[in-house]
């Protein structure tokens, strides 16, 4: 990679905006107010905005290994808590992608260091769907359903939280799980049964 074609890149991005909208770096610095916060993985084949064909301010962007929402993590609450409280966010996304390096990691029986507290996590996920996983044969089937599985557990977790929960209840905010299908370039809705979950973990988990 030559460095230098980055910022050759980003002159030509900047004319190809301007030639659309002159006034675009304009509108720009006012500030932003997207109605989407979005929590994906780090994988650098998964582009946030353009795999949703979105912008520069319209989508606020976390991602980490493996798209996890952890509550002791500061980084993804304090982004959870901008959004949700401050940027007034209406729709709050978790999307996983086929094909992740840190869920295949945590399906292996290796110590992976630093990982490894990280990873747990995710092998929270699988001891929590065990009867299910252990069930399918076919180990990439496997290995897709806990992408699937993950996202939904992340999606558990935003419901968890107080932010989330009353935005729910002051302005009908809602959360979603969707995975990215890096062989087809689709994206997936998991339907998340937002409320039926809410409902569900309401009497250990509600918060004022």
């Amino acid at each position: 990679m030559n460095l230098e074609n980055v910022f050759k890149n980003n002159e030509k991005w900047i004319k190809a905006k301007l030639s659309e909208d002159g006034e675009f770096f304009d509108e720009l610095g006012k500030g932003q107010n997207p109605e989407l916060l979005y929590i994906g993985c780090s994988d650098s084949r998964v582009t946030a905005e353009e795999l949703m064909g979105m912008g520069p301010g319209e989508v606020f962007v976390h991602r980490n290994i493996a798209n996890m929402v952890i509550s002791i993590d500061l980084n993804v609450m304090s982004v959870v808590n901008y959004a949700v409280n401050h940027l007034k966010v209406n729709h709050v996304v978790v999307c996983g992608h086929y094909a992740c390096g840190g869920v295949k990691a945590a399906m292996q029986s290796a110590d992976l260091g630093i990982l490894n507290p990280w990873l747990r996590n995710i092998r929270d996920v699988y001891r929590i769907h065990r009867d299910e996983l252990n069930d399918i044969d076919d180990e990439d089937k496997k290995y897709d359903r806990l992408v699937e599985l993950n996202v939904q557990e992340q999606c558990v977790n935003l419901i968890k939280t107080a932010a989330v929960q009353k935005a729910y209840r002051d302005r009908g905010l809602k959360v979603y799980g969707w995975v990215f299908d890096v062989h087809t370039g689709k994206l997936i809705d998991l339907n998340i049964d937002f409320e039926g979950i809410l409902k569900e973990i309401m009497e250990i988990y509600h918060l004022d």
